[in-house]
């Protein structure tokens, strides 16, 4: 076992310096949700070079990715991020998740059939709000894996992301425009409705659970001050500590918008760009084979009730993790005190630091499956099921 560690650990120390370009490269290239058209293809080259048999454009979505390597009984799969965030790129570290990815997966398929292992390494787009892992896994993307893995940029080191459900949609007002001064009284002023909406959520928060949130933004207010605003719009987010809750707290939050409608007159309309994202499940026994191979390849993980209960996100993976045994690690860069969604993680991830997390991330899946696939008791209960869509 030793000896395999170390062989993995040469694999990925002898692409280090093609992993960091990587991560530069899309850092560099920004791309949002679906939209990701060079960085999935630096992705798919950089494993079709490394002998994986590469699709692009997977499960109907033109960014998504899925290469193979290795025939064993066992597959794991390896997730790949590399979305932006609008305005401000890189500032969740997606560059980061993509390199350490390819370069878990190139090292594992040097090893794969030895270890009866077979390798998925799977590009996975639009994670900041399109549910790009959900889409690939019902349409079949992950069908036979029996187990999923990614590592994740932060402030801080952790082995599994706190996490809510989230539920992401836009919501779209319709009024009638008319001059703000000569004729307000034509007018029906959807900015108005959104204003009221907006008061109502704010009288809500006093009335919702703490691990729940409430946020968002107007992306559309009107045209001109001297005309009444016929049309307005914003993207709003609604988390909750689980799938039950949010679809508890979803309608409540929606009335608040109805009631804008109903106060001024207009009419109030939704669309949810993406499917719910759920709470995580990590699995205890990958959890512990992370946990044990970052301390060993020297990461600093802290006491696991040490974390704030306030640190929380959302992920797509998620949803992976309820049905397929999946872990989310959470690798510390020095970001100066900046946080994700920040200018500043943005410039951080692309530092010595961020770097040296690619290496670390890539070795720690890499030893990560190396023991799932020799460990006797943990390749017998992974082996048991192998996800399939149609079943999910």
């Amino acid at each position: 076992m030793n000896d395999l560690r170390q062989h993995l650990d040469d694999l990925v120390d002898q692409r280090r310096d093609e992993l960091v370009d990587l991560s530069h490269a899309i850092h560099g290239d920004a791309e949002v949700g679906f939209e990701e058209h060079t960085s999935s293809r630096r992705v798919a080259d950089a494993l079709q070079a490394g002998g994986f048999d590469v699709t692009h454009g997977v499960a109907d979505l033109d960014t998504a990715v899925l290469a193979t390597a290795g025939s064993g009984e066992l597959t794991i799969g390896i997730c790949a991020e590399y979305d932006a965030l609008p305005g401000i790129g890189h500032a969740c570290g997606h560059n980061i998740i993509a390199s350490a990815a390819v370069g878990a997966g190139l090292a594992l398929a040097a090893v794969a059939d030895e270890l009866g292992l077979t390798v998925k390494v799977l590009g996975t787009p639009a994670e900041e709000g399109g549910g790009g892992k959900i889409l690939m896994m019902q349409r079949g993307a992950f069908d036979g894996l029996h187990a999923a893995m990614m590592v994740h940029p932060a402030p801080f080191e952790f082995p599994t992301i706190p996490c809510l459900a989230v539920q992401h949609f836009n919501v779209n007002y319709a009024g009638q425009s008319a001059h703000a001064s000569a004729f307000p009284q034509i007018g029906r002023n959807a900015a108005d409705a959104l204003t009221v909406a907006q008061v109502g959520i704010g009288l809500l928060r006093q009335h919702i659970g703490a691990t729940d949130r409430i946020h968002g933004i107007v992306t559309d207010g009107g045209d001109a001050p001297n005309i009444v605003p016929h049309r307005t719009a914003g993207q709003w987010y609604v988390r909750s500590a689980s799938l039950t809750e949010l679809a508890e707290l979803y309608p409540r939050v929606q009335a608040c918008f109805e009631a804008g409608a109903i106060a001024t007159g207009t009419e109030v309309s939704f669309d949810e760009p993406g499917p719910a994202y759920s709470e995580f499940d990590p699995d205890e026994d990958l959890l512990a084979a992370w946990t044990q191979e970052a301390t060993a390849i020297g990461r600093q993980l802290p006491p696991a009730d040490s974390l704030d209960a306030g640190l929380t996100g959302s992920t797509d993976m998620a949803n992976v993790s309820l049905e397929i045994p999946a872990i989310h690690p959470m690798l510390a860069i020095d970001s100066g005190g900046a946080v994700n969604h920040q200018q500043e993680f943005t410039a951080a991830c692309i530092t010595a630091s961020a770097d040296q997390a690619i290496r670390d991330g890539a070795v720690g899946m890499a030893r990560t499956a190396l023991v799932a696939a020799t460990d006797a008791e943990v390749r017998e209960r992974l082996l048991r099921r192998a996800y399939r869509a149609s079943q999910a």
